[in-house]
């Protein structure tokens, strides 16, 4: 009997715990989002010379659940600063290593790369 009433009264306390948590991550991730959009547009839009130097997928769920991929290009900048962003999987398919032109970009918000003429290599 002894043991029934702990777990009587440690019950809806692990619940109760367990609902918080997981709240809380829940407003953690919408507020940081939140924060991360206005810091975006906040910010200005800048056209900079660059270079795509890698690119990489990140594949979420699958299994039982459909699968979600995400798309990032690291450019290297002319001062030799690199940044990766989230682009779309059209112009991850169009952008291939070694690329040079101009990257345009808002924050963290990907918003183009224009590939510049590339000069005929002779062997």
């Amino acid at each position: 009997m002894f043991a029934g009433d702990f777990m009587f009264q440690f019950g809806p306390i692990f619940i109760g715990v367990i609902f918080v948590i997981v709240i809380s991550t829940i407003l953690f991730t919408i507020v940081k989002g939140i924060t991360q959009w206005n810091k975006n547009n906040h910010s200005p839009k800048l056209n900079v010379n660059a270079r795509v130097v890698a690119k990489r997928t990140a594949v979420r769920g699958g299994g039982e659940t459909r699968a979600h991929s995400d798309y990032f290009v690291t450019f290297e900048v002319e001062s030799g600063d690199r940044m990766e962003l989230e682009v779309k999987d059209d112009d991850f398919g169009m952008l291939v290593e070694g690329d040079q032109g101009e990257l345009t970009f808002q924050g963290t918000r990907y918003l183009g790369f224009i590939r510049s003429a590339k000069v005929k290599e002779v062997l």
